[in-house]
């Protein structure tokens, strides 16, 4: 029996999720899917959207909705998971902790992302101890939760017998967008099984640096007309001389990086928060999902984000049970793919995905100008892992300390208090 279990099940992208799989069934002829959540009544709205979307297909596979982990686990060939620690108000909470310190507030990104890692990382590891005790043999964990790629280190060093990845819409948005201009010059469609785009660095901290179709090196023309295109613009999302050094794309996450100063004055006008605005995009999502003649994933749900979500799950999913060898950008430990790194690092970057797992592919390390950012929040990462699994406040310090976007070291104890007291409901290893 080929059995999917979904950690987060009610989550307002699981219908996504299911449309995916309904569309993949059969290279993919799943068998159960499984839906699990501990807020009874979005379980019951999610899940409830998901059985008729699959009945309303000739019911080609069964979903059982739970709020026993471990049930669900149970025998799972692949457990996928998707939780947000908190719910979204914890999200705004962690974009308004920034605000308050005059620092980025973001949900992956700066003190916000380290209050979600540190919420998130114990609860994801209890997932995979499960895994260890009850999911079938070799089954895989596929990580979607925020922040992806920290979380997956957490995984690789605290339960390596659990085979894990971690995983972003980022790189196939990227790919897809480049493949809808290469069409508009090229008058031609490209399937995007010829193209691959290679990416290098962390999860939301990552350059795209090459892209091919066919095998053919198609990136210099690319790159010079991404860079036209800047300098035509009145404000360009990027400094089009930043990107003509370069010769690379970067991850939209790096903005919080490069133009900090322009993203603290956005934040100055708030309310609302992305959070805030997703808050209400979920109100009204599960109003329609409760309908119950809505046997389809509604328009609105593009407004929640993560363009491509389902794609991103079932073709990893699709390749690994069918052996495929097929190259996707993923985190996980890079074992030397990069020489020169850290054999240990979690690193996002191509990867060939067949039956025996995921392997990251051989790539040239990046130069100093993007090195030297990941290295320092790599350092972050690491100490904020340590921090998490054993509730380690001077670990908690230095990676507030490490971090590019963290507090001046005079006021960063301050930050880490009113951090831990905020999500004080959520940190019982503090």
């Amino acid at each position: 029996m080929l059995k999917v279990a979904v950690i987060g099940g009610g989550s307002t992208y699981t219908p996504e999720l299911v449309n995916g799989f309904l569309e993949r069934f059969k290279t993919f002829p799943l068998d159960e899917l499984w839906l699990m959540d501990i807020n009874p009544e979005r379980l019951e709205t999610v899940g409830g959207f998901a059985k008729r979307m699959v009945e309303a297909k000739g019911s080609p596979f069964k979903i059982v909705l739970s709020q026993d982990q471990r049930e669900a686990v149970h025998n799972a060939n692949y457990v996928i998971t998707q939780l947000r620690v908190g719910m979204m108000q914890a999200r705004v909470n962690d974009e308004y902790l920034g605000r308050r310190h005059g620092l980025i507030g973001q949900e992956t990104t700066g003190v916000g992302g380290m209050a979600k890692a540190l919420r998130t990382i114990p609860v994801i590891l209890s997932i995979a101890h499960d895994m260890r005790a009850l999911a079938a043999p070799g089954a895989t964990l596929i990580n979607f939760t925020n922040p992806s790629g920290l979380v997956t280190e957490a995984l690789f060093r605290y339960v390596p017998e659990v085979a894990a990845v971690g995983v972003c819409n980022i790189p196939i948005t990227t790919k897809m967008e480049i493949i809808k201009g290469l069409e508009k010059v090229l008058l031609e469609r490209i399937d995007p099984a010829w193209a691959e785009l290679k990416t290098l660095g962390l999860n939301h901290l990552s350059w795209h640096y090459d892209f091919t179709i066919k095998g053919e090196d198609m990136w210099s023309p690319i790159i010079d007309t991404y860079v036209n295109e800047l300098r035509s613009q009145v404000e360009p999302e990027w400094d089009p001389d930043t990107i003509a050094s370069l010769r690379m794309m970067p991850n939209s996450y790096l903005k919080y990086y490069y133009y900090t100063g322009r993203k603290l004055a956005e934040q100055q006008q708030w309310p609302p928060s992305r959070g805030e605005t997703v808050m209400d995009i979920e109100k009204d999502l599960l109003q329609q999902y409760a309908d119950p003649s809505l046997t389809e994933p509604p328009a609105d749900l593009m407004l929640r984000g993560g363009a491509y979500y389902s794609t991103v799950a079932t073709q990893l999913l699709d390749a690994m049970h069918n052996d495929r060898g097929e190259t996707h950008v993923c985190n996980v430990r890079q074992d030397g793919a990069v020489r020169g790194w850290d054999k240990d690092w979690v690193l996002e970057l191509p990867c060939k995905v067949d039956a025996k797992g995921i392997h990251p592919l051989p790539a040239d390390p990046l130069p100093p100008v993007c090195y030297g950012l990941l290295a320092q929040v790599k350092s972050y990462e690491l100490l904020t892992v340590e921090a998490a699994v054993h509730g380690d406040r001077r670990a908690a310090y230095q990676a507030l300390l490490a971090h590019p976007l963290g507090p001046a070291a005079d006021q960063l104890q301050t930050v880490l208090d009113d951090m831990l007291k905020t999500n004080q409901a959520f940190l019982p290893q503090f």
